[in-house]
C-alpha cells in the first residue's frame, strides 16, 4: 500500500500540467478574443462606392443577385459568362436598376459586359483589360462562376471531377492572379464563393464538393499571402439558395428522380437562403474583409456539427446517402431542365427564383 504522503505527492505533480494546459488555453481564447476584437476596430470597412468589381458568373443567379446588391452601394460592374443572350438580359436589369437609383440617390454606377469562359485564360485577360479601360481600375474581383454536378458516384467520370476543378477552383486562381497587379495597386478586395459542401463533403454532390473544398482552400491560401499586399481576400459558403440554379445543373443517375429531389431541397424556405439575403450577407461580409463565412443558418450548423463530431457526421450523411436514388446504367449527363417533372414545373417558389434571377 502507498504512503499518503507519496499519495498526496503523486496527485500535485499530476495535476500540474493540467493548470498549466488550462492556462494555456485561457491564454489562447482571450488572445484570439483580442484579436477579433482589435480587427473589429482598427481595420476600416471598405467602401464600395466607385469601385470598380468584376463578377464572373455575374448573368444569372447569385452573381446576378450580387451585382444587384454591389449597385445598391454605387459599384461600377463589369459582368463575365459565357452566355451572350443571357448577359444582355442582365445587363438591361442591372442598367435599369442604375438608372433608378441614379434618381432617387444621385449614383452614378455604371454596368458593362464581357462574354466569355472562366476556363479561357485569354477571356479573362479580356475581362480585366474591360474593367480597366473603362473604370481606370480594378477594385474588387468576385469569384461566382461555377458548375455542380448532382449524382451518385458511380455515374459521375473522372472528367466531370476534372471540368468541377477547372470551373470551381482553378478559374478563381487564375482570374485573381490575373487581376493582382491591379488588385494591389488600389488595395482591392477577392471575393471567392465557395459552398458549404467545401467544408462538409455532402452525397451525390461528389465532384462539386472536391472542387469547392479546392477553393476553400485557395481562399484560405490567398488569404495569408496577399494580405501583406493590402489585398484582402474573403471566402464566402453559402448553403441552400434559392437562385434557380437546379435548372443549369448537369444531373446523372437516375435523372428525373434525382432532380425531382435536388430541386425541391434546393427552394424550401426553411432549408434555403433566399438568393437576395444571401448577396446582403457575403457583400457585408466582403465589406468587412472577413476571411471565411458560412452564409445561412443550415450552413452554419452543419460546419459546426462536422467540426465537433466529424464520426457521427460521417455517419449520418452514411444514412442519407441510402435513402438517395441509386446509380443508373448510363453516366449520361441531362441539364435540369432537361429533366424537369410534373411536380418540379408546378413548384411556385423554384419559378419565381428561376424568373427574378435570369435562370428560366
Amino acid at each position: 500500500m502507498k504512503p499518503v504522503s507519496d499519495t498526496r505527492r503523486s496527485t500535485k505533480l499530476n495535476a500540474k500540467p493540467r493548470k498549466r494546459r488550462s492556462g494555456l488555453g485561457g491564454t489562447l481564447l482571450i488572445s484570439a478574443a483580442a484579436l477579433i476584437a482589435a480587427r473589429r476596430l482598427f481595420v476600416a470597412p471598405f467602401s464600395l462606392a466607385g469601385k470598380s468589381v468584376l463578377i464572373s458568373g455575374g448573368s444569372r443567379g447569385l452573381g446576378l443577385a450580387l451585382g444587384r446588391e454591389l449597385l445598391r452601394y454605387g459599384s461600377n460592374l463589369t459582368l463575365l459568362a459565357r452566355d451572350e443572350a443571357e448577359l444582355r438580359r442582365a445587363e438591361s436589369d442591372l442598367q435599369a436598376r442604375a438608372a433608378a437609383l441614379r434618381q432617387i440617390s444621385g449614383q452614378t454606377s455604371q454596368v458593362q459586359i464581357v462574354v466569355g469562359d472562366v476556363t479561357q485564360q485569354a477571356d479573362l485577360e479580356r475581362a480585366v483589360e474591360a474593367a480597366i479601360s473603362t473604370y481606370g481600375q480594378l477594385d474588387v474581383v468576385a469569384n461566382v462562376a461555377g458548375i455542380i454536378q448532382s449524382g451518385p458516384l458511380d455515374n459521375v467520370t473522372e472528367q466531370e471531377f476534372r471540368d468541377s476543378m477547372e470551373v470551381n477552383a482553378f478559374a478563381p486562381l487564375r482570374l485573381t492572379r490575373t487581376a493582382l497587379p491591379y488588385l494591389r495597386a488600389s488595395g482591392g478586395r477577392v471575393l471567392i464563393v465557395a459552398s458549404i459542401a467545401g467544408k462538409a463533403a455532402v452525397p451525390h454532390l461528389s465532384s462539386y464538393s472536391v472542387s469547392k473544398f479546392a477553393a476553400v482552400g485557395l481562399g484560405q491560401a490567398l488569404r495569408a499571402e496577399l494580405a501583406q499586399d493590402g489585398v484582402l481576400v474573403t471566402t464566402v459558403c453559402p448553403g441552400l439558395m434559392r437562385t434557380g440554379s437546379p435548372r443549369h445543373a448537369q444531373i446523372k443517375g437516375q435523372h428525373r428522380r434525382e432532380y425531382a429531389l435536388f430541386a425541391t431541397l434546393d427552394n424550401l424556405p426553411l432549408i434555403s437562403l433566399d438568393a437576395d439575403k444571401a448577396a446582403q450577407r457575403t457583400v457585408q461580409a466582403l465589406i468587412r474583409g472577413e476571411a471565411e463565412v458560412m452564409i445561412g443558418g443550415p450552413a452554419k450548423l452543419l460546419r459546426v456539427f462536422q467540426s465537433f463530431a466529424p464520426q457521427l457526421s460521417a455517419d449520418v450523411l452514411t444514412l442519407l446517402n441510402r435513402f438517395l436514388p441509386g446509380p443508373a446504367s448510363s453516366d449520361v449527363a441531362l441539364r435540369g431542365q432537361q429533366a424537369e417533372t410534373p411536380l418540379t414545373r408546378a413548384n411556385p417558389i423554384k419559378r419565381k427564383a428561376e424568373q427574378s434571377l435570369n435562370e428560366s
